[in-house]
């Protein structure tokens, strides 16, 4: 009773085999031929598509620190123009304290005219103005 395991040869291996044995030897050389040829087609296409890969990688490398050497340069340049900045500011914030003062003197003169408007108004609505017609009710009272 014996197991009988089939497993596949690979290129090499049926090359060496169809050398070995004549009987079965063009069959197997010409796959081993074949076989040997594919893989070292798939090899050599791997190899390829690997350096592409790497050199692609390298060139975005490159790009990434060009872009990084740029931004680091710019950030230097805003950092050393901000004292020049900040003083430029204080300048522009003591000069727009007139135009709050201008606002300031319009809203309290907006104010007064609105109090005095209300006061006639008041005044106005207060005062009772005599009908034209008679009253409907006597407004003599009763003795």
């Amino acid at each position: 009773m014996s197991l009988k395991t089939a497993t596949r040869l690979t290129p090499r291996q049926r090359l060496t085999r169809g050398l070995t044995y004549t009987a079965v030897g063009p069959v197997d050389v010409t796959r081993g031929v074949v076989g040997l040829g594919l893989h070292s087609a798939a090899s050599g296409a791997a190899n390829v598509r690997r350096r592409y890969r790497e050199g692609r990688l390298a060139r975005e490398l490159a790009t990434a620190q060009e872009t990084i050497a740029q931004e680091l340069a710019a950030a230097q340049q805003v950092v050393s123009g901000l004292p020049a900045a900040l003083q430029q500011a204080r300048r522009s914030q003591r000069r727009s304290r007139r135009p709050w003062v201008i606002a300031g003197i319009a809203a309290a003169a907006g104010l007064a005219a609105g109090a005095v408007a209300f006061s006639v108004v008041r005044r106005r609505s207060s005062r009772s103005e005599p009908s034209p017609r008679p009253p409907s009710v006597d407004v003599q009272p009763k003795p």
